[in-house]
């Protein structure tokens, strides 16, 4: 199924989410990266925002200070909004969620086991970006509408304006649910077939 929400989103909305489902954002987005959580969640930062029920996404974004006027509100421009590899920030799921009340995590690669888990107890999901597109995902972010821990740039946590942002692949879910599991449970069939038709061993 696919749905199309904007932030914040209710906990039991996010429970109706299954693996393979698509998501299409609107509205408010944060962006948030290593940095950003090391001094949330190490160093005692906390942020302005109110981010219960709403999507953060892994991102250090390219940008350029402008003029703040209507259309660029925090004084800046995005140049490049691309999306990193989430399994480095894998032990900031739980807190994001307990602490701050996030629903929803925006990346690439997939996290482990733990955020799963976490998905599980909080209701929670993770959805995935096809990696290369930071071109295309640009064009959906219409302003940057605020930033907050901004001594840490570019890894700041910024408040995204966006429209239309996705289809966004739903590969973790608050019911056990992984495409990367499934991913790797196929390969590892398609492994010992391939490997059967040539008549070698297994180990």
């Amino acid at each position: 199924m696919h749905y199309e929400w904007s932030a914040p989103v209710a906990e039991n909305d996010v429970r109706g989410l299954r693996v393979n489902d698509t998501v299409t954002l609107t509205g408010t987005l944060y962006g948030i990266r290593d940095a950003t959580q090391i001094h949330m969640f190490d160093r005692g930062r906390r942020t302005r925002f109110d981010l219960a029920g709403h999507a953060v996404i892994h991102t250090a974004p390219s940008v350029k200070r402008v003029a703040a006027d209507a259309a660029h509100p925090a004084g800046y421009a995005p140049i490049c909004v691309g999306t990193t590899t989430s399994e480095r920030m894998e032990r900031f799921t739980v807190p994001l969620m307990r602490q701050y009340g996030v629903r929803l995590v925006i990346g690439k690669g997939g996290l482990r086991e733990e955020s799963l888990k976490a998905f599980q107890e909080l209701g929670g999901a993770y959805l995935a970006v096809v990696g290369g597109a930071a071109a295309l995902e640009t064009t959906w972010v219409e302003a940057i509408e605020d930033v907050d821990l901004d001594d840490l740039n570019p890894e700041s946590l910024w408040k995204f304006r966006v429209k239309g942002f996705g289809p966004l692949a739903v590969a973790m879910d608050s019911h056990g649910g992984s495409l990367y599991v499934q991913v790797r449970a196929n390969a590892a069939l398609q492994r010992e077939r391939a490997l059967a038709s040539l008549g070698v061993k297994s180990y």
